[in-house]
């Protein structure tokens, strides 16, 4: 400790020495007498100070014109250069930034302004006669820059950099080195900034190409624009503009395009297809179980798609190809959901039908978002009213030994329906080979008539209703006339024995009754048509077999219907029972599956009646399927699963409306 102090007492005297031999040798060095022209002249060249030739020192200057701050710096070296010893370095020095300090900022007025230029100019006739004088016509920047301010009437609350770079313009060799090669000469600097946009758009195209897929669709555009009679007379004025828009904008605009395009034909082996983000991924975590219905808007512009679970839930998701979000939740605890129409869309698209193996069922309307229960049945009227011996068949399975009434009762379910193509008229799939007609557009769902299916000995009642499809009017009007909504619509029923019954409605009149090629009691179990298009009419049976018929098979006046219609061609892709049969819109493509069998889907080209051989592959995910369905311009299709999952897939024939 002694020692430790007696070496902080020596330092601090050291220290003191030190300080005194600094202060002597400072005062030396400021001493101007000392100094000869040589170091005086190092001193101009290094501090910028003014250089005064002299023999000894003081006063030996020549007698020049000096101006204010010239006769301070040459007091400040009269005394000796000790003038500014107490100043600090950053008083002494300053960055130059290239702004003028004479031009006054945003805030001052006019005439301040005015004044700094009167003292300008007195300052330039008192400078030196080697300066030469700016000419009266070119204006100086200083000047220009004062114009800019004087023509502001009010202060500017803040100053956007981006603001001054669009007046000066963008430099490509000041900038970083990566704007070089934006020029166009070796030489080029300064460019303004709508140049330096066009410039950054084309160096991105050069370096990224224009995709494939962009080449294709703007080929398919042009090819059309050839074949199309309906196009306005602007059309020329809105090809030059696209021509006039970079590669991207006009890859949008022809997809915009492609909604006033002809008929699409597909080729005939190949199936140009990609898969999507499933349509469901917002809920697949949710334990939903089995899909039982994938089911699409009817309307083109309202791209919705509905799910039916075996959590008795059903769920609407807006299908964009991307992230498909969930719209809203729909729970019925007591309706289970068992078939491909449980949940149905109304014609007109603005409610949904919920229904099950009750006697009861859910509309929800989609504007309101309100769901309504109808405990009664078809508000209020019951199928065990009937007198069409239904009730007595039900009676006969509900009674037990004793006699009593097991079960919830004798009235009919709602499995299987099928709205008309106007929508003023429901189906509904009852016992007993029965279908009854429900009044849909009225409001009073009154059961107006049922139609009896039924082959030798009450063969139907065993096998029941299978199927039922309306035939559209474009179709059926050509047989029967053309006549009232109700009057003109026909329907194709298919039995359990594997029978085909075509029905007028209007008249409640079998028109055709055949049985399906190949089938037997039990076989049948699928029955799809074509909503527009050409005709067709599927059959799918539990061997695997989907047999296609013609429009002769549901068209041809009752009259001259004397034989069976044979079939098209018979499918025998799939070898286990076909539980899903669906046309698209234009009936060029037929999807059939079954879930029997995993990955067991085809996809049918029907011109050709041939399927495609590039689509599903080995290593598509399909799982067991359950529902599948096209959307109202066929350019998505959803496959639902046993998993839970509904895999969405883009037909990119049809692009994307």
């Amino acid at each position: 400790m002694v020692r430790h102090a007696k070496k902080k007492q020596k330092t601090s005297k050291t220290t003191a020495v030190n300080v005194h031999d600094t202060s002597a040798r400072l005062d030396l060095l400021l001493d101007d007498s000392t100094k000869d022209d040589e170091e005086r002249r190092l001193e101009s060249a290094l501090f910028g100070v003014k250089y005064a030739p002299g023999g000894s020192g003081k006063g030996k200057e020549k007698p020049i014109e000096l101006d204010d701050e010239d006769e301070e710096e040459i007091t400040a070296q009269a005394d000796g250069g000790r003038a500014l010893a107490h100043l600090e370095d950053t008083d002494l020095f300053f960055v130059d930034d290239g702004v003028d300090d004479d031009v006054p900022m945003y805030g001052e007025d006019d005439e301040e302004a005015s004044d700094n230029d009167d003292n300008d100019e007195e300052g330039s006739e008192g400078s030196s006669s080697e300066a030469e004088p700016t000419p009266a016509n070119e204006p100086s920047a200083s000047s220009t820059f004062l114009s800019k301010i004087k023509s502001s009437k009010k202060p500017a609350a803040w100053t956007d950099a981006d603001d001054v770079t669009v007046a000066a313009g963008v430099s490509l060799l000041k900038g970083p080195s990566r704007l070089r090669k934006l020029r166009q000469a070796v030489d080029e600097d300064v460019i303004d900034t709508r140049e330096y946009e066009t410039r950054l758009r084309r160096q991105f195209e050069n370096v990224n190409p224009e995709p494939e897929w962009a080449k294709k669709a703007k080929n398919i555009v042009t090819a059309k624009k050839h074949d199309l009679d309906l196009l306005s007379e602007n059309t020329d004025d809105e090809a030059e503009d696209e021509d006039d828009l970079p590669s991207s904008n006009r890859v949008f605009a022809d997809t915009r395009r492609k909604g006033r395009k002809g008929e699409v034909k597909l080729p005939k082996d190949t199936l140009s297809i990609e898969r999507l983000r499933d349509a469901n991924q917002a809920t697949q975590n949710s334990g939903s179980g089995e899909v039982r219905v994938a089911s699409f808007h009817p309307n083109p512009a309202a791209s919705i798609l509905c799910v039916a679970t075996a959590d008795r839930r059903i769920r609407l998701f807006n299908v964009d190809g991307h992230l498909s979000p969930l719209l809203t939740t729909l729970h019925f605890p007591t309706l289970p959901m068992t078939s491909s129409t449980a949940a149905l869309f109304h014609p007109s698209g603005q409610s949904l039908l919920i229904s099950g193996p009750r006697p009861f069922f859910y509309t929800y309307d989609l504007q309101s978002g309100t769901p309504t229960h109808h405990a009664r049945g078809l508000w209020g009227t019951t199928f065990n009213n009937l007198t069409d011996g239904t009730a007595i068949l039900q009676r006969r399975r509900k009674r037990g030994g004793d006699g009593e009434t097991v079960g919830r009762g004798d009235a009919e379910a709602m499995n299987l329906t099928s709205f008309s193509p106007y929508g003023d008229m429901l189906a509904v799939a009852g016992r007993g080979g029965y279908v009854h007609l429900v009044d849909w557009k009225s409001g009073a769902g009154q059961v107006i008539g049922s139609l009896k299916c039924s082959g030798a000995a009450g063969s139907a009642a065993a096998g029941g209703i299978n199927g039922m499809w309306w035939v559209p009017p474009t179709l059926s009007d050509g047989a029967l006339g053309a006549g009232s909504q109700s009057s003109s619509s026909k329907l194709a029923v298919l039995s359990g024995d594997s029978e085909v019954y075509i029905w007028d409605v209007g008249e409640r009149k079998c028109l055709q009754r055949w049985q399906d090629e190949g089938g037997f009691r039990g076989a049948a179990k699928v029955l799809a048509g074509t909503s527009s298009g050409g005709g067709y009419m599927a059959v799918g049976s539990n061997t695997g077999y989907v047999n296609l018929y013609g429009s002769d098979s549901f068209a041809t006046a009752w009259e001259s219907t004397t034989s069976k219609p044979k079939p098209l061609k018979s499918i025998a892709n799939l070898t286990t029972p076909i539980s899903t049969a669906k046309f698209n819109h234009d009936a060029q493509v037929l999807a059939i599956a079954s879930k029997d069998k995993k990955d067991s889907l085809r996809m049918v080209h029907l011109p050709s009646q041939s399927v495609f051989s590039n689509w599903p592959t080995a290593g598509t995910p399909l799982g067991h399927v359950t529902a599948v369905d096209f959307s109202p311009s066929s350019e998505y299709v959803a496959i639902g699963n046993t998993r839970g999952r509904v895999l969405l897939y883009h037909l990119k024939d049809y692009g994307v409306w």
